[in-house]
């Protein structure tokens, strides 16, 4: 098993140990989303895969966040804050706006992009520096502004 696995595996038996059923509950979802994509693919997962699912699943709770107070629903919104922030604990360090701002010059720079054209290959760099580490919807878009998009 991958070091965040262990982790993951490690927080849940404290949170029973703690009868936390609110944190218990959030990190069995967790394991439950990587054992479903581990059978689905028919792989074990690593670390990098491991953040991509919890990161999928973050992204998930901000759109439900989104419906929710669009629906006047409090409640449910600050149920799936806790979980968010329960998830981003799995979450590595994130970037600072100066050090994504460096990593898009950088895969600008390495996939020769000079045109919003070529932003597939400098993205796909940037992908690989960045993932988890920062949302990457708002690089994809500063990206683009400095392609000229």
């Amino acid at each position: 098993m991958s070091s965040l696995k262990d982790r993951i595996t490690e927080d849940m038996k404290a949170a029973m140990k703690a009868k936390d059923s609110e944190r218990l509950g959030t990190i069995r979802m967790i394991t439950s989303a990587i054992k479903q994509r581990e059978v689905d693919e028919r792989i074990q997962l690593d670390d990098a895969q491991v953040l991509a699912v919890v990161e999928k699943m973050i992204k998930t709770r901000k759109e439900s966040i989104a419906q929710f107070q669009s629906g006047g629903r409090d409640d449910l919104v600050a149920k799936e804050q806790k979980e968010i922030d329960l998830l981003q604990t799995y979450m590595p360090q994130q970037l600072g706006d100066a050090e994504v701002d460096a990593l898009i010059a950088e895969a600008i720079a390495e996939s020769g992009a000079s045109s919003i054209k070529e932003m597939g290959k400098a993205m796909a760099l940037l992908k690989q520096k960045a993932q988890g580490r920062t949302d990457m919807a708002t690089a994809s878009a500063k990206l683009k502004a400095k392609l000229g998009g």
